[in-house]
């Protein structure tokens, strides 16, 4: 399962992730409808759901901030809101990764995927790199 961020909401951008995507694709206010859904809470909500990879571009409260967890992946993708539209040709060339093609390989780890490069980190919460292939 993707779980989008609230910010990352559009019908488009869920459509656009579907379309390669073989699971569900959803927004984190499903997981809990008709509330606010503060930062602090999203470790919480995504335990609820199976082997998610949570997809924001909040780095500021998630990149370093949010402790792993082997039940999910949170996968910060490092573009400013008028450039979500890039969000799934990232996201799909991220899970063609050995490291990061699976859901199983993805779990425990937070990510921070820009168009260079991915770094992430684990429960060691050391740093490692990884530039794009070619």
């Amino acid at each position: 399962m993707i779980v989008l961020d609230e910010n990352l909401h559009d019908h488009r951008l869920i459509r656009a992730v579907s379309g390669w995507y073989p699971g569900q694709v959803a927004s984190i206010t499903t997981l809990r409808p008709h509330s606010v859904i503060r930062d602090d809470a999203v470790p919480t909500l995504l335990l609820q759901a199976v082997q998610p990879t949570f997809v924001t571009i909040n780095a500021a409260d998630f990149w370093r901030r949010i402790p792993p967890h082997n039940a999910y992946c949170i996968a910060v993708v490092a573009l400013p809101k008028e450039r979500v539209r890039e969000i799934p040709g990232l996201l799909r060339r991220l899970f063609r990764l050995p490291e990061f093609k699976t859901r199983a390989a993805r779990m425990g780890k937070i990510l921070r995927v820009t168009s260079k490069r991915i770094e992430y980190y684990n429960a060691s919460r050391d740093i490692r790199l990884i530039d794009w292939p070619d």
